[in-house]
């Protein structure tokens, strides 16, 4: 069996090879960051999906943490390209990531090198119940805000405040948490958008609620829009959570996941609802390459 492929610092190497030292400035401080892409299998071969808006925003996350690439976009997203080609997994996951490559003691950046791996590994479901949706319960853990760190940048150390809240909620029986923001309004999982229907209308909350603005979620934002369903960005009361009619969570490792009961309320009727499943539906058909209006969110391999 041929070895995993990674991209790093422009070249392709095994990754058995691909090694930093323990002392690396990001692996002691969190000061990477990164993008999550997918690949999936379809009949016209592998495709990755919205590939350049994932570099674009990993580029904009480098902006925010002012770290300096040596890399164009295009020659990243070829990189991208020719990692998912060499390992042909078909269905997989995506993992840009770029790091301080120092190992000197001390919170400093300046003039650091900054490196980028590019790891492609096969990915099915994240939650294995995704089909008949999970159980979520809302985090004791308060999403963190823009008057901390960026939450619209996806930095490696913002998933601290995620990890405390999922790892919560799976130790006391759930599937998953939900955050609230410093002001009380819901934010998002841990590493998932959150969507609500009420009255048929599709809510999600707004940038101003501290949330990563994901592109699976704006990808189900688009597709409902195209389908005539109306969507609200707005702040969402905690309590719109226990009364909605369905829910789900969007992310490129959580695709369109329903939600069936939150902090044991059950949601709706207890099962994936039919905007959800009509919204999941529509999604796999995209990324699966079924669905041939939104064949430009594709970049076959």
């Amino acid at each position: 069996m041929a070895k995993q492929q990674m991209w790093l610092d422009g070249k392709f190497v095994d990754a058995d090879n691909a090694k930093v030292n323990i002392l690396t400035h990001s692996l002691q401080y969190g000061s990477g960051i990164f993008e999550g892409i997918r690949a999936y299998e379809t009949a016209n071969g592998t495709a990755i999906f919205r590939l350049k808006d994932h570099v674009k925003r990993f580029y904009r996350t480098a902006s925010v943490y002012m770290m300096d690439f040596r890399y164009t976009q295009t020659t990243l997203e070829n990189a991208i390209v020719g990692v998912v080609k060499k390992n042909n997994y078909g269905t997989s996951y995506i993992r840009p990531f770029a790091f301080y490559n120092d190992t000197q003691i001390g919170i400093e950046t300046t003039g650091k090198k900054v490196s980028i791996a590019i790891a492609n590994v096969p990915f099915g479901k994240y939650f294995k119940d995704r089909n008949k949706g999970i159980r979520c319960a809302i985090s004791p853990w308060q999403r963190i805000n823009s008057t901390s760190v960026p939450p619209q940048a996806k930095a490696s150390g913002n998933y601290i405040n995620s990890i405390l809240a999922s790892t919560v909620a799976k130790r006391s029986g759930y599937d998953e948490a939900i955050l609230a923001d410093t002001r009380g309004y819901v934010a998002e999982g841990p590493g998932e958008n959150i969507f609500i229907v009420e009255d048929n209308v599709l809510v999600t909350p707004s940038k101003a609620s501290d949330i990563l603005l994901g592109i699976t979620r704006d990808s189900v934002i688009k597709i409902a829009e195209n389908i005539g369903i109306e969507v609200e960005e707005r702040e969402v009361h905690k309590e719109e959570l226990y009364m909605c009619d369905e829910a789900f969570f969007t992310g490129t490792a959580a695709e369109v996941t329903p939600i069936v009961s939150i902090d044991s309320r059950k949601i709706g009727a207890g099962k994936p609802g039919p905007i959800t499943t009509l919204l999941m539906n529509k999604y796999f058909d995209i990324v699966t390459g079924e669905n041939k209006e939104f064949t430009n969110w594709l970049t076959f391999i």
